[in-house]
């Protein structure tokens, strides 16, 4: 008997408002409060979960570690840099995709962006059917860029690891006077049999060559 099919998790997206209300004129309130609208409506017709619309204010990294959503959505009207300040610190143990609406053009504001870890900035594009589209991308964006930090992470552990074999090799060689081979091969009895990397067996060796100088 055939299992069902999985059904996709609906994505939990936290959307920030970094353009308070009450700090606009009553006409910039009105575009906000259709910029609101434009944003909800092109998320619930995708099929998004809204598990909350929060302020930017110095609560915001408390509030996002609370409530640890899948997508963060900034709409900003203008410079957003103090907002992502926030952000930063609200996903850097943690990080997740970030899409950033607004209207600001500068190449600073990108800039800072991008390096705050925004997957996608899009200016001047926040209708409802170009939601879903947007984030889709992101996303992607997104996992592609881990996907290369974890490959890059590997090569530097991996490249960590041969250098703290070659110098375990290298006091094996030169206490017991051993051949390089030799030396690669207690090493490696050495890892079977503690049922540990080769590279953990390595750093004990060297732990222990620098106890007794």
């Amino acid at each position: 008997m055939k299992s069902p099919p999985k059904v996709p998790r609906t994505l939990r997206i936290v959307v920030i408002n970094a353009t308070p209300v009450s700090c606009a004129g009553a006409d910039a309130a009105v575009m906000q409060a259709q910029r609101n609208a434009q944003l909800r409506i092109g998320l619930l017709e995708s099929g998004y979960d809204i598990v909350a619309s929060l302020p930017a204010d110095i609560f915001l990294p408390e509030r996002i570690a609370q409530i640890q959503p899948d997508m963060i959505i900034i709409d900003s009207e203008s410079d957003a840099r103090d907002v992502l300040e926030h952000i930063v610190i609200a996903t850097r143990d943690e990080p997740r995709p970030i899409v950033l609406f607004t209207d600001d053009e500068t190449t600073s504001s990108m800039d800072a962006a991008m390096e705050a870890g925004v997957s996608a900035y899009i200016v001047d594009g926040l209708q409802a059917e170009r939601v879903k589209p947007v984030l889709d991308v992101a996303l992607a964006r997104f996992r592609h860029d881990r996907r290369l930090l974890e490959a890059l992470s590997d090569t530097r552990r991996q490249l960590a690891d041969r250098k703290l074999v070659e110098r375990a090799k290298g006091i094996l060689m030169a206490k017991g006077g051993l051949s390089e081979d030799q030396a690669y091969q207690k090493l490696r009895g050495m890892a079977m049999n503690r049922k540990l990397r080769l590279a953990e067996v390595a750093q004990r060796i060297l732990d222990v060559e620098d106890l007794l100088g």
